[in-house]
């Protein structure tokens, strides 16, 4: 009994020992480490945006450590994702009526709406193609078999596409022609691929492929301005708000501009 009773003591005066000197802190280490894991955003962006966006994560992702997934597609197709319920950190619509809306629902958070850049569209052929297209007008003729456009019904670029086609009185003549992409860069996948003559594409996807491509007059369709916002109910939102900041800042700016995009504060290039 007195060996037992020396033994416990001396256990006692260990176990006190340790937890005095912090050996004993498990859970202190445990939420450690897992404040330590990598904050990764979602962002679901319009698909004009890839080449541009593509950059610019990278660039942040590098700069900040902050890990940065896309998913680009159709800006209506993404809105209507986002009020499913989607987990979405930051999206940047391709049109501000879209942001607006999810707005008017209470689906982003008060004060996070931005205007970033305003878009333009091109007239996009293969580079060895024997079509020599220099006006939106050219469509009609009937060496053209085949051209594409991103479908109107959810696609920001596609509306504006089917407002130059209806300001110029060709719409409905070219409809036997017409092919629709559930994004703009589908749409430029048509082209590229030989399966269309012509798509009509967002500028920062033709500036930097390997076609031929010409700006379409901006008088012929609303202009093209494109919107971001942070959605509510994000577990990032200081992350998002930063990522937004970096788009409009002095790095993000840059290469913005590098994809054709006209940025708040600027001018159009006629």
């Amino acid at each position: 009994m007195r060996l037992s009773h020396l033994v416990s003591r001396c256990f006692l005066q260990v176990y006190l020992c340790a937890i005095l000197s912090g050996l004993f802190v498990p859970c202190q280490g445990s939420a450690q480490n897992n404040s330590e894991q990598p904050i990764s955003l979602t962002i679901s962006a319009a698909a004009d945006l890839t080449l541009a966006f593509q950059e610019l994560g990278s660039l942040f992702e590098k700069e900040t450590g902050i890990k940065v997934t896309f998913n680009f597609g159709s800006t209506g197709q993404l809105a209507q994702q986002i009020e499913q319920g989607a987990p979405v950190d930051l999206f940047a619509a391709a049109n501000v009526d879209f942001v607006d809306e999810l707005e008017k629902q209470g689906l982003i958070l008060s004060g996070t709406k931005a205007l970033y850049a305003r878009g333009r569209i091109t007239l996009w052929t293969r580079a060895d193609s024997p079509l020599h297209i220099d006006r939106i007008e050219d469509l009609a003729q009937p060496e053209v078999k085949q051209f594409a456009i991103a479908n109107p019904e959810h696609a920001p670029y596609g509306i504006a596409a089917r407002e130059a086609l209806q300001s110029i009185g060709i719409w409905e003549k070219v409809q036997p022609k017409l092919v629709l992409g559930e994004n703009i860069r589908q749409t430029l996948l048509y082209a590229e691929t030989g399966n269309v003559d012509v798509a009509i594409v967002a500028l920062s996807l033709s500036v930097q492929g390997q076609g031929r491509w010409v700006l379409i007059p901006q008088e012929l369709h609303r202009p093209i301005d494109q919107a971001l916002a942070v959605i509510k109910g994000t577990q990032h939102e200081q992350e998002a708000r930063r990522f937004a900041t970096f788009i409009n800042g002095p790095e993000g700016r840059p290469i913005m501009r590098k994809y054709g995009f006209i940025l708040p504060g600027e001018e159009a290039v006629k």
